[in-house]
């Protein structure tokens, strides 16, 4: 029988010691396959939920290699948010309860610098902080890297989606290149294995709590008979699943933008993705689709090329693909990243012989679902959960999404998790804000200042 106790594993005495007086006997999951590999100075790459006792999974690895007696930082954790770091610092110095000494040293936006910069001259082992912040002390050189063995970066995803990316190749750019590596995260998308790719040496492979298997994506087929039954069989079917997030798929501009102009009638929040647009009008409409401030996109196969979203909740063929191969391109659309996804298609019977030639498991004749009850109609389009706010700089005007963070999680300002996507163009950049605080982000923004200067800032959805 395994041994799933922390007792069995390589551990300091003073560490097995206080996890007994913690009350922590049997690892969860994650810690009982990381853990190992961690301990024996491997890369580790572990997918696993917040709440996953992921934080205890790397702390422990970092204090059981940590030199007490070297008072320099040898440890470096990066969090996407003020308030996740600080849970992070405050579990790793319950961790550490039992080693003397131990100094662990949050550095997060949103804070005054000057007293960061005290503890800094004072020395600390382990500093726990935000991207754009850390970012900020090695740029000013107040932040010495040249001891650290061991880099963490926790929800790595959500740094991603924040716009990180810049901001952390250039803390990794300062890093020892002799060092452990560990990258924690809910989601495992292409950006991650990208950044993995360049990060990590010959890491390990972990993922707990997966919920389903991601290949597996329901497919429902619901057979119309006219144009006229078409259209309100597709909203029937948004108004009966509900999806935060939908695509519908057409297969020409025309028929786009009269779907999307009938949605709206509805009342839908609905964007139109087609070839007559812009590049800039492009890029708002898929950074406001991405940032989930619109509920559903409208599009054709060839508008929603390069379509990088990694959480699409529902796919609806309005119209049958012509081909079978762009039919399984539009259904791997949702169920990505480890996210559920639904596959919904229309079809006539002049259609019929496109469905029967389709890949798939069902026959989606002989298969096909009556459409919900008119009853639906009752319930109202749902809501999205956030909104998008353009701001009229960007990185020509060297603004950085920690600038961003850090004015919105500052002195009164709203809690990190109720901030999304950070996207930083040239001159614009975008800032996806949860609907129930986009008020108070609003006036906090509009108030204060991003790099000590005035940024016009407007409501885009």
């Amino acid at each position: 029988m395994h041994d799933n106790t922390f007792s069995s594993l390589p551990l300091k005495p003073e560490l097995i010691e206080n996890l007994n007086t913690m009350g922590y006997t049997a690892m969860t999951p994650i810690q009982a396959q990381s853990l190992p590999p961690v301990l024996s100075d491997r890369d580790v790459i572990a997918k696993a939920k917040t709440g996953s006792g992921k934080t205890a999974a790397f702390g422990l690895g970092l204090l059981n290699r940590l030199d007490v007696k070297r008072f320099r930082v040898q440890s470096l954790v990066l969090c996407p948010t003020r308030e996740l770091a600080d849970q992070v610092a405050v579990e790793i110095r319950r961790l550490a309860r039992a080693i003397h000494n131990i100094k662990v040293l949050t550095l997060c936006g949103g804070t005054p610098f000057g007293p960061q910069l005290g503890s800094l001259e004072h020395g600390a082992h382990i500093i726990v902080g935000t991207p754009g912040r850390v970012e900020e002390h090695l740029r000013k050189g107040t932040l010495k890297t040249q001891d650290i063995d061991c880099f963490v970066l926790d929800e790595a995803d959500r740094m991603l989606d924040m716009g990180f990316e810049e901001t952390l190749n250039k803390i990794i750019a300062t890093l020892p290149k002799q060092r452990q590596n560990l990258l924690f995260s809910a989601t495992y998308p292409d950006a991650i294995q990208s950044m993995a790719q360049r990060v990590l040496s010959n890491p390990v492979m972990i993922t707990v709590d997966t919920d389903h298997d991601e290949a597996s994506i329901p497919e429902h087929f619901y057979r119309v008979e006219s144009n006229d039954e078409r259209r309100a069989a597709l909203r029937l079917l948004l108004l009966e699943f509900q999806p935060e997030s939908a695509v519908v798929f057409c297969n020409t501009r025309q028929e786009v933008k009269s779907i999307s102009d009938q949605l709206k009638e509805w009342g839908f929040s609905v964007l139109a993705l087609h070839g007559d647009l812009e590049q800039r009008e492009r890029d708002e409409m898929l950074v406001r689709f991405a940032n989930k401030s619109a509920t559903v996109l409208v599009a054709t196969d060839v508008a929603a090329r390069g379509l990088d979203i990694d959480a699409v909740a529902a796919v609806i063929n309005y119209q049958v693909a012509h081909d079978p191969e762009v039919h399984v391109h539009r259904v791997g659309r949702t169920g990505r990243a480890g996210q559920s996804g639904l596959a919904l298609t229309l079809f006539s019977a002049r259609e019929a012989h496109k469905v029967a030639a389709l890949k798939i498991d069902v026959d989606p004749i002989a298969d096909a679902l009556p459409l919900p009850k008119q009853s639906v109609l009752k319930q109202a389009p749902p809501t999205p959960p956030m909104v998008t706010f353009q701001i009229d700089g960007g990185k020509k005007q060297k603004l950085r999404p920690g600038d961003i963070l850090g004015a919105l999680t500052g002195d009164g300002g709203i809690d990190g998790k109720a901030v999304g996507k950070i996207q930083i163009f040239d001159t614009r950049s975008y800032l996806a804000v949860s609907r129930d605080n986009a008020s108070r982000a609003f006036n906090k923004l509009s108030n204060g200042k991003l790099k000590g200067r005035n940024f016009r800032l407007r409501k885009i959805s």
